[in-house]
């Protein structure tokens, strides 16, 4: 067997449908276009997505976040590949050189060594960024993790010193450090609780008063018109008397 004796399977090969060569040929006359119309003309062409004019899906559905065009985007190089390639190279400097000539990463690519796996050797790393956790386990391991200068890292400083600023601008709720200082809290809060309950029982006090105060006041009114007529049938029966 060899390239020049290979021979593709037989009924694997098609030759494809002959269009408009006669109406035997079950695709002649129109050729599976149909009668008339913009699709049976040549040049036509739509674009992906159209549906005849009427408003398509992919504006009909909501639209949420977006691509940041000023993104930085990191190749991920992990702990326990620095550790297999210091092991099979036997070095204690790795770059995105080294990296790049392992084909772990490209030339172009920005590189951002990340935490997974253990790394046991003194290894001096250069990257353009490191995790927390990565700078922490190549620095326990008596190494070193080294930044590389760049665009990147002068937006990374940029980012922090933002943050910083915003944390500043944002001060954080006092809170009660010494018990002292909770127990005194506690008092005022009972304190002002008990004036608040004396406020509400004046004010009660009052309002009952004042009702009352109404209440006699009513009575007092009613009386008065019965005292009136009184006196005034006491004196048209003494004008009679003396009239008579």
């Amino acid at each position: 067997m060899d390239l020049s004796n290979l021979k593709p399977a037989k009924g694997s090969i098609k030759s494809g449908q002959r269009l408009g060569r006669g109406q035997g040929s079950t695709k002649g006359g129109t050729a599976g276009r149909g009668h008339k119309g913009q699709k049976s003309r040549s040049g036509y062409s739509k674009k992906f997505g159209f549906e005849g004019g009427q408003q398509p899906l992919q504006t009909r559905v909501p639209k949420f976040g977006f691509k940041n065009i000023n993104r930085i985007e990191y190749k991920g190089v992990n702990l326990d590949t620095l550790q297999i390639l210091a092991d099979n190279k036997k070095t204690n400097k790795i770059d995105p050189t080294l990296l790049a000539e392992n084909s772990l990463v490209s030339k172009k690519d920005l590189v951002k060594i990340l935490g997974r796996g253990e790394i046991k050797s003194k290894i001096e790393v250069t990257a353009h960024d490191f995790s927390k956790a990565a700078r922490e386990a190549i620095e326990k391991a008596g190494g070193k993790a080294i930044v590389l200068p760049g665009k990147h890292a002068d937006r990374k400083i940029k980012n922090e010193a933002r943050a910083a600023k915003r944390s500043k601008a944002k001060p954080a709720k006092e809170t009660p450090s010494s018990e002292n200082e909770i127990k005194e809290e506690t008092k005022k809060g009972a304190e002002n609780a008990e004036m608040a309950k004396d406020e509400a029982k004046t004010e009660l006090k009052e309002g009952a008063e004042l009702s009352k105060k109404t209440e006699e006041d009513k009575k007092d009114s009613s009386k008065l018109p019965d005292e009136i007529n009184g006196k005034e049938k006491e004196e048209t029966i003494a004008e009679e008397k003396t009239t008579k």
